[in-house]
């Protein structure tokens, strides 16, 4: 039996085209996924520092830090929210985010291709959480001691949460083998 032809004028994608396609699709995937990990914890602490009486209180710390270098962090309590900080920060994070999300896109790609480098993707991420949580807790002590390290872990883990559950289900046949 023959295949069928396609109609006049209408031609089947280049190989080159089709790649291109599939790329941009996945950065797309992953900036969508960044975007939903990003907002879920600005939503987190947003519900946390509105229970303490001090909405918007974590991306101002955060802002200060990033960008007047910790000026006003002597006494972080003391830190009233600041409007410039909150979307100067949620700017940053939300593009961290996105660029994080594109990689992890990626990298589930490769792993749907390849299911032996699955596990070896899956502990990277575990490892990279590890590293975030102690880098910050040496690098920026003041600032976990403000925000308080259990709220700056339960965040992670619910926009990783967030992300893997959106990632999981754009990547219906992935499987993951040790």
């Amino acid at each position: 039996m023959t295949a069928p032809m396609a109609p006049p004028g209408v031609t089947s994608p280049a190989p080159a085209e089709t790649e291109a396609a599939e790329t941009s699709r996945l950065y797309l995937e992953g900036i969508v996924a960044g975007l939903l990990g990003a907002g879920t914890i600005a939503v987190w602490f947003l519900i946390v520092d509105t229970m303490q009486g001090r909405p918007f209180y974590t991306p101002t710390v955060l802002g200060t830090m990033l960008f007047r270098r910790g000026e006003g962090l002597v006494s972080p309590e003391s830190l009233s929210a600041s409007l410039e900080m909150v979307l100067m920060y949620t700017w940053v994070h939300g593009l961290v985010f996105g660029v994080l999300g594109g990689i992890a896109s990626r990298l589930l790609a490769v792993a749907e291709k390849k299911p032996d480098l699955g596990f070896g993707i899956l502990l990277l991420f575990v490892v990279f959480e590890f590293g975030f949580v102690t880098v910050a807790w040496v690098v920026a002590e003041p600032v976990l001691r403000a925000l308080t390290w259990p709220a700056v872990l339960v965040g992670n883990l619910l926009a990783a949460a967030a992300m893997a559950g959106y990632l999981w289900r754009r990547h219906p046949q992935l499987r993951i083998r040790p």
